[in-house]
């Protein structure tokens, strides 16, 4: 597209994270709507129309198209994270949306009010981690902003990007923890906007937070109590294991694929990583 007089390249003099080379795009930008799209993600050609439409509506400040794994045929690990994508976006997401705030509109395919994002700018560049410029989190905390500042978000689920997941436990992660930080980080942030959205979207933040931390000690419970008394924790294994069932048929019946099935061993994953 270099001879395309409707594109515009900013090539930085050296890397300086997503967040700043966001900021340096957004400033020299003159559309109404800006797209996010990170550089391993490919968008449908009526990805932009889509997200446009919504966006119409001048109370909506970002939406999310539906994420999908580009290379889920790879590996084990890459079919089981495009359900996980898929869950995220068609149970997660859709219902968030139900109630006018998606809490995290997701970095590889976003579209921004530019409006909206110029006043934000300042508090988005300026957030600290453990006292330094933090480099993860943006989509999440973006979105936080966008909230705080009285706009809703919104989540377009014909408006398809695929992206590349990782496909090694090592490289997913290094993924899950930057994810996990910026939840619990900035569900610290979302708190005080709470009241002022639907009672749903606090059960949610709790579920999202406490879903985890729930998973984890009952996983050190159970390796507790076999290193302890030499017996089997039968009744959390069959907890968890009913859960996962539950889960996973909701999720196959929804999506009319029976591959959801084989999303049990995401769990088993899961209680790995932790």
């Amino acid at each position: 597209y270099a001879d395309d007089e409707r594109f515009k390249f900013t090539i930085l003099p050296k890397n300086v994270g997503k967040r700043k080379a966001q900021i340096a795009a957004i400033t020299q930008s003159s559309g109404d709507l800006i797209l996010n799209v990170d550089s391993d993600t490919t968008i449908a050609p009526d990805v932009v129309s889509k997200l446009a439409h919504k966006m119409r509506d001048p109370a909506v400040g970002a939406a999310m198209g539906q994420m999908k794994a580009s290379n889920q045929a790879d590996t084990w690990l890459t079919r089981l994270i495009d359900m996980e994508y898929w869950l995220a976006c068609n149970e997660e997401r859709a219902a968030q949306a139900r109630f006018g705030a998606v809490m995290c509109c997701c970095g590889p395919c976003a579209m921004y009010r530019r409006s909206a994002m110029l006043s934000l700018l300042d508090q988005y560049e300026t957030q600290l981690y453990r006292g330094k410029p933090s480099d993860f989190g943006e989509d999440r905390h973006l979105t936080i902003l966008m909230l705080s500042a009285g706009f809703r978000t919104e989540y377009v689920p014909s408006a398809i990007a695929a992206t590349v997941v990782p496909d090694t436990m090592g490289v997913y992660l290094r993924q899950q923890l930057r994810w996990a930080r910026s939840t619990f980080r900035d569900t610290l942030l979302a708190l005080p906007i709470l009241p002022g959205l639907d009672r749903y979207l606090t059960l949610d933040v709790i579920g999202q937070n406490g879903g985890l931390l729930l998973l984890a000690l009952s996983v050190l419970t159970g390796i507790g109590q076999f290193a302890l008394t030499a017996t089997v924790p039968w009744w959390t294994i069959l907890v968890i294991g009913s859960m996962t069932l539950v889960r996973c048929s909701v999720a196959a019946y929804r999506a009319r694929e029976l591959r959801f099935l084989g999303f049990a061993l995401h769990t088993l994953v899961n209680i790995f990583l932790l």
